[in-house]
């Protein structure tokens, strides 16, 4: 089966190339190169080298911008669990990038087509052509919208942590508290705001920020514990 036409996939991507060339040295597997055996055609490998870096630099900023208290070792956990080959392929799957990859003979008999290492390093390689025809731009807008159900999703997790629960308990058991919450300030535009929180409880002040007023008191429901951890 040979490879679709790639101007399709550029209708799926909502993106258009200037160099058409770029786009099919991305789609260009080793195996088809090599099958062809053309000293002049060049696979993807390079371009899946670039890749690698404009995702975890596109990436990292989008995290870094969504949860601006994250330390740095819980942004490098996020990133590296959604810049990795099985979400990168599951990624590639929803847009069915392996009908648009040319592969040999071989790779095409053993259904390269569905194979999560060929798929990630091809969305690689696809998101460094972008960057390399529109700018850095044009491969955030198009990483930003791959990538937000599942930056979404880390907000979930990340709210279910329930520190206010593990707290309430705590203090109510040991010292017949109760956690006192206040909204102190809150920034930025109705779809993008930032909350402040203060909570007093027993003789502990802290202070949590987040993106929705939970996530703030969470985050210092999250900052007492630590404290009381500490002391204890």
């Amino acid at each position: 089966m040979e490879a679709r036409d790639s101007s399709e996939l550029e209708q799926i991507l909502q993106y258009e190339f200037n160099d058409k060339n770029l786009l099919q040295e991305a789609l260009r597997h080793s195996s088809f190169v090599n099958e062809l055996g053309d000293p002049q055609l060049r696979d993807n490998e390079r371009l899946e080298f670039l890749g690698d870096a404009v995702l975890n630099l596109i990436v990292g900023h989008i995290l870094m911008h969504r949860y601006p208290d994250l330390k740095e070792g819980d942004l490098s956990r996020s990133r590296a669990n959604l810049v990795n080959e099985s979400q990168l392929a599951t990624m590639a799957r929803s847009f069915d990038l392996g009908l648009y990859i040319q592969l040999g003979k071989g790779e095409i008999q053993t259904q390269g087509r569905d194979k999560n290492s060929i798929l990630a390093d091809t969305f690689e390689a696809l998101m460094a052509s972008i960057y390399l025809d529109g700018g850095l731009e044009a491969a955030y807008r198009i990483i930003k919208n791959n990538f937000q159900p599942l930056i979404d999703h880390l907000q979930d997790t990340a709210d279910n942590h329930d520190y206010k629960s593990q707290l309430q308990e705590k203090v109510q058991v040991e010292h017949n508290s109760m956690p006192d919450y206040s909204i102190i300030r809150e920034e930025g535009p109705d779809h993008d705001k930032t909350f402040w929180v203060t909570l007093k409880v027993i003789d502990i002040e802290t202070q949590g920020s987040g993106k929705s007023k939970k996530a703030a008191e969470q985050d210092a429901a999250r900052r007492a514990l630590e404290i009381l951890t500490k002391e204890s």
